[in-house]
């Protein structure tokens, strides 16, 4: 079998032989590697300024922290039992004194509002629905105290007669003192 003939090779210029580079040629290539690699990576403070992201939408969305971790403050000298802040107490409402039912009964026959409301009430004017509820919690209450002192309205009355009698009661009590 014939092979193909050959095609005259191109005679090229030799290779120049590589020389060995210089100390200082090495040096200073490590030097602007290392610059290079410096340069890589985020720019200084990236984590305690980031930057907004800005959003296409037109809308600004609250961009969150992106650093990790408690905000929670802490202390930095020694910590101690004794300087450890406590938090506030809410204060508590001073506690009503407690009154003997004479006391009280006294006190509701010198209600200035009670007498007020009930002398509306003898006029034929009408009470809002507040001043009415009042009205009657105080009557309730003056009636229960009563009960308890043993000072009691006769039972024989029909129940008109014993709320003017009471009202004549309190006007009488508060007329008196």
């Amino acid at each position: 079998m014939k092979q193909p003939a050959r095609k005259p090779l191109d005679k090229k210029p030799a290779a120049k032989a590589k020389r060995k580079p210089s100390r200082e040629e090495i040096n200073v290539a490590a030097r602007e590697q290392k610059r290079d690699k410096k340069h890589r990576g985020h720019p200084s403070g990236s984590r305690a300024n980031p930057k907004a992201a800005t959003q296409k939408g037109g809308s600004e969305a609250k961009v969150a922290d992106p650093r990790i971790g408690s905000k929670k403050p802490v202390a930095l000298g020694p910590i101690s039992a004794e300087s450890k802040p406590l938090k506030p107490k809410k204060e508590a409402k001073p506690a009503k004194p407690v009154l003997s039912a004479e006391e009280e009964l006294a006190m509701l026959e010198n209600d200035e509002r009670l007498d007020t409301l009930l002398d509306r009430l003898e006029n034929g004017d009408t009470l809002s629905a507040d001043d009415q509820a009042w009205l009657d919690q105080s009557l309730d209450r003056i009636d229960v105290l009563m009960e308890q002192l043993g000072i009691a309205l006769d039972d024989d009355m029909e129940d008109e007669e014993a709320e003017e009698d009471m009202y004549r009661l309190l006007k009488g009590g508060s007329a008196g003192k």
